[in-house]
């Protein structure tokens, strides 16, 4: 875990996160708390892991979603080298 994003202030904000309960909440926390460009990287970034975690192509990938190959590679080195974060996540979306 990088310590350097564990501060209050991250922990304030998780916090909030944890407290929504709809999807409609999310989208009305979210655009207030982010811009529309990062709304739209951070869902693209999930959209190449999860098509990266079903083994299609850097190629097939950016095509889909319009992800660089510098972003593709980057999530691909977090979903190999990263926390398990992406793979907790898709087990549980799995189990619904």
């Amino acid at each position: 875990m990088n310590k350097k994003i564990r501060t209050d202030a991250v922990d304030h904000l998780f916090d909030a996160v944890l407290c929504l309960k709809t999807k409609e909440e999310c989208y009305t926390f979210f655009e207030d708390l982010c811009t529309v460009n990062e709304i739209l990287s951070l869902s693209q970034r999930f959209e190449v892991a999860s098509m990266l975690k079903n083994h299609k192509t850097y190629l097939e990938i950016a095509e889909h979603t319009g992800a660089s190959t510098a972003t593709i590679s980057r999530v691909n080195r977090s979903l190999n080298y990263g926390n398990d974060g992406y793979e907790m996540v898709f087990q549980r979306m799995n189990a619904e």
